[in-house]
């Protein structure tokens, strides 16, 4: 059974492996870039944005959702904790439900007005590099943390899958939001199994018929199953035009003005 030690360890674990992933693509991006490298201050917005939403899940919850994976093992709270099954069986499980939720999510995000407002902050970046893997907005990351925690008391997912998951998630945002070069033939094979940058980048296309697909986070298989997969961009993928059509102005991407931007006309 899970303690509290290794809660706590798995969060220290989580956050390690975030900070070695974003220094890894932030280098990546130096050495190999696949578009000319964005200047100025977004970056640093960016990686701010991060700071406050950590911030604030700190603030409004007292266990995020590895807390929950911990309480649902101690209390055998859950559907994998009432099933026999393999230890292995229900990580795995875990592991591809939670990806599957998040695909879901982030559909939905798309598609319910009041969450787009929120989510559209992030495809309100006019580049796109591994610091817009970390442009959420604080009230999005509260309502994901909640899905995400009621999914994983509902499952009773063992605390190894959910560290395992938010570990891979992350990792995941921050590759396939990166700014790097994959050789073609390695792309195309690799796209098979996870999202790649040049099939996320797709959706943050300017295009609304673009930005509307390619939903996955991790696992590439569901925009496949579901509907909602496109192969290449029409533009040039070099040289396409990002973000949205509104919010493009250097003043609208200050941290000040993103936090507020969900309030704003859209």
């Amino acid at each position: 059974m899970a303690t509290l030690s290794e809660h706590v360890n798995a969060e220290f674990l989580r956050l390690w492996v975030f900070v070695l992933v974003l220094l890894l693509m932030s280098g990546w991006e130096s050495w190999r870039p696949f578009r000319p490298r964005p200047r100025g201050g977004r970056r640093l917005t960016n990686l701010l944005l991060a700071v406050v939403d950590a911030g604030v899940l700190r603030l409004f919850f007292p266990m995020l959702a590895v807390g929950v994976a911990h309480w649902a093992t101690q209390t055998g709270f859950g559907v994998l904790n009432i099933i026999t099954m393999p230890v292995w069986c229900a990580v795995v499980l875990s592991l591809l439900l939670l990806d599957l939720l998040v695909y879901w999510q982030h559909r939905l995000f798309h598609r319910i007005p009041v969450f787009w407002r929120m989510h559209a902050m992030h495809h309100s970046d006019v580049q796109f590099d591994a610091s817009t893997g970390l442009r959420f907005h604080p009230l999005e990351i509260v309502v994901s943390m909640l899905l995400k925690m009621g999914v994983v008391a509902v499952l009773g997912a063992p605390l190894l899958a959910v560290v395992l998951f938010e570990m891979l998630l992350n990792a995941s945002a921050l590759f396939n939001h990166a700014n790097i070069k994959l050789p073609t033939r390695f792309e195309y094979y690799l796209r098979g199994l996870i999202v790649t940058p040049d099939m996320h980048r797709i959706h943050h296309s300017v295009n609304p018929a673009e930005h509307h697909r390619n939903f996955g986070f991790m696992l590439s298989v569901w925009d496949r199953l579901f509907n909602s997969y496109c192969r290449e961009a029409k533009q040039n993928p070099q040289t396409m035009e990002l973000g949205l059509k509104r919010f493009r102005q250097p003043e609208e991407q200050t941290l000040k003005a993103l936090l507020i931007q969900p309030f704003r006309a859209q």
